[in-house]
């Protein structure tokens, strides 16, 4: 099967036109893109700012962690008996964008929680406004966490939006399902290797993104903001 499945991957006839696999990938790219870049546009800002003023973030977590038991099948599904499958892949990127609000709201909210709140105390003391500490001094310290969130949401997607071929959308999922009407083994594995492929491209790019962009990294051995050395306590013996 695997000596089919590569044969399938490299005959030119199925990589072009409207049902060939570089269509579908265009397809899967698009869906996956536009479906992450609106759940950013929703979660990050509101996850940053609570976790900025410490307050909704429990709301916010358990709202998230409600949306990670909903089957995305069934959200798809769903949607697809309104008007919206009217509107070609819409109902495939909204259910795509509330699947990935878990894990964007999560990770933006703790990695602002986490903070450590000495340094937060000390840019106070430097005179810096709430808005300066949000940017220069919290944001580059939870930039991690956030990250990884957003990369986790990536690959996410990427895997999820193979359903929207079980719906009559498009994506690297309809090789599959066409496989699976024709009961061709092969293209079925092969349409399965596509999708894996991409998800561990998108990872591995979201991982050197996330290197490169890293603001701490890229400070290097600039000078940060410290807290202010304690005083020791007291002890209750004295």
């Amino acid at each position: 099967m695997l000596t089919d499945a590569w044969d399938w991957l490299t005959t030119k006839s199925n990589w072009t036109g409207a049902d060939g696999a570089l269509h579908r990938l265009s397809e899967h790219l698009y869906m996956s893109s536009v479906s992450l870049l609106v759940a950013c546009a929703i979660a990050l800002p509101l996850a940053v700012w609570l976790g900025h003023i410490g307050k909704g973030g429990t709301l916010a977590i358990n709202i998230s962690n409600i949306g990670r038991a909903i089957p995305t099948f069934a959200v798809l599904a769903i949607l697809y008996i309104t008007p919206l499958r009217l509107h070609g892949n819409l109902p495939v990127i909204i259910a795509l964008v509330l699947f990935s609000l878990p894990p964007l709201i999560t990770n933006a909210y703790v990695g602002m929680r986490e903070v450590d709140r000495d340094v937060v105390e000390a840019s106070t003391g430097m005179g810096m406004s709430g808005g300066q500490q949000l940017f220069r001094v919290e944001l580059p310290l939870a930039f991690l966490l956030i990250a990884t969130g957003v990369r986790s949401a990536a690959v996410q997607i990427v895997a999820t939006a193979t359903l929207a071929a079980m719906v009559g959308g498009g994506g690297l999922g309809r090789i599959i399902t066409a496989g699976v009407r024709t009961y061709d083994t092969p293209q079925v594995f092969a349409g399965a290797v596509l999708v894996a492929g991409l998800a561990m491209l998108v990872e591995g790019v979201f991982v050197l993104g996330q290197r490169f962009l890293d603001p701490m990294r890229r400070r290097g051995h600039a000078r940060t903001i410290t807290a202010p050395p304690r005083e020791p306590a007291l002890s209750a013996d004295v």
